[in-house]
């Protein structure tokens, strides 16, 4: 593992996470209080700044803009992270930040029309539990992947924490990979990963294959990024495995 000089990382949500997530190494969970050891918990830490924007402003100034002939969702978001993004090496800010973009994203008004009926209100709070997690992971612009954490591979990671079989940790992770599967979550999610200082993307092809996903930046190589996804996902992905509890323990 390559490491970084970097304090351990603490931050306090707005709502408890569930305490399994204290069977992964380097993470600590309090109730609301989360404890990370970045050497511990990464498999890959290259880098403890990322880019985000006020969540404020995201909400006021570009959750409710449309996009027109001449200027995409992608380019609202785009332009947005150009004039509001800030470089910052508080990984609490990071994690806050992430804790709001997904209650707002996987929020339980969205259910009925997800119709889906074996995703549940608890589901949801698995999914805003993992994914703000994950927005520690990083992705530079020549798309080598500089951080990589246990909730890189989402149903290993659930399997985990959250003591959830194959298929439902698979599912959860369509889900997630999938904007809700219609173009109006999808709008959501650019306009809410803004925030993140980039856009959600993934690994993964048509089935959930543990290949992950990010908030890389715009313009980012994904051609480097697929080939050195490629290269480490296997051995971490046992890794993770390995700390799941079983009916005899």
């Amino acid at each position: 593992m390559t490491t970084i000089d970097t304090a351990t990382i603490t931050v306090e949500l707005p709502d408890a996470f569930d305490p399994r997530w204290n069977r992964l190494p380097g993470i600590h969970v309090d109730g609301r209080s989360i404890t990370i050891d970045p050497v511990e918990y990464f498999f890959r830490f290259e880098s403890n700044t990322w880019l985000v924007a006020d969540w404020e402003l995201v909400k006021t100034q570009l959750l409710d803009v449309d996009e027109t002939t001449e200027s995409a969702v992608e380019q609202l978001a785009l332009d947005f992270i150009k004039n509001h993004g800030e470089s910052t090496s508080d990984a609490a800010r990071v994690l806050a930040t992430a804790y709001a973009v997904y209650s707002y994203l996987f929020r339980e008004e969205h259910l009925a029309g997800l119709r889906l009926p074996q995703i549940t209100a608890d589901h949801l709070r698995m999914l805003r539990e993992a994914a703000t997690l994950m927005a520690l992971n990083k992705v530079e612009l020549d798309g080598h992947i500089s951080n990589v954490g246990p909730c890189w591979f989402f149903p290993a990671a659930a399997s985990v924490v959250f003591d959830l079989d194959d298929a439902t940790g698979g599912m959860l992770d369509e889900v997630y990979h999938g904007g809700w599967f219609n173009e109006h979550r999808r709008i959501e999610s650019i306009k809410a990963h803004a925030a993140l200082g980039g856009r959600l993307v993934h690994g993964c092809q048509s089935v959930p294959d543990q290949s992950g996903g990010v908030v890389a930046p715009y313009g980012a190589s994904m051609a480097n990024f697929r080939d050195d996804l490629a290269e480490f996902k296997a051995g971490w992905i046992e890794q993770v495995y390995a700390h799941r509890v079983t009916a005899a323990e």
